[in-house]
């Protein structure tokens, strides 16, 4: 799985920095390391989204913030690796 997370100056200031630390940390909790390419990405062009983007595997998704987090991660991440 390839994550993309958006770089640009507009997520950045919606707080995209702390959502790739919790990412990293998600990932690290749940020994998907080896099944994850994490990358920062320029402008996905959803700057009117609130909260940060990325790209899932050439999907772009929006509105990622520390408040929905763990669904986010739950829906787009550990369901589809588990199967």
């Amino acid at each position: 799985m390839k994550i993309e997370v958006c770089m640009g100056s507009s997520c950045h200031a919606k707080g995209s920095q702390g959502v790739i630390e919790m990412l990293k940390k998600a990932i690290a909790a749940n020994g998907f390391g080896d099944k994850i390419e994490l990358a920062g990405s320029i402008c996905l062009g959803h700057c009117a989204e609130p909260g940060a983007n990325m790209k899932i595997d050439g999907e772009v998704v929006t509105g990622i913030t520390a408040e929905n987090f763990d669904e986010f991660f739950n829906t787009h991440i550990k369901k589809p690796l588990l199967g």
